[in-house]
């Protein structure tokens, strides 16, 4: 009897692991392409970087919550700050083009 509650027990454990929501993700676009080579963005205790490639931007596995999103800027642009960005569990939050000023 206590092997089949264990068994049933580890069944549920697994499969409340198994369908979980997954996380979300952020991506966006820099103008110009080659305006910056990396982009962060910062929640709580969470600190994310990223590669800017051909102008694209894209977090994976990104943990729901309220981030803060910089971009580092190559002279002779000024970094950008995008502030306030809502992730959800299983939705990409799509920042938009993102230009960069002089």
């Amino acid at each position: 009897m206590k092997y089949i509650r264990l068994t049933l027990l580890m069944t549920l454990l697994t499969g409340a692991i198994a369908f979980r929501p997954a996380a979300g993700s952020i991506s966006g676009k820099i103008t110009p392409p080659d305006g910056a080579t990396e982009v962060w963005a910062f929640a709580g205790s969470d600190t994310l970087k990223t590669a800017v490639s051909n102008g694209m931007v894209s977090f994976e596995n990104v943990k729901a919550g309220t981030y803060t999103v910089i971009v580092n800027a190559k002279s002779p642009y000024k970094d950008a700050t995008i502030q306030n960005v809502k992730v959800e569990d299983g939705k990409v939050t799509d920042l938009g083009e993102i230009k960069l000023d002089q």
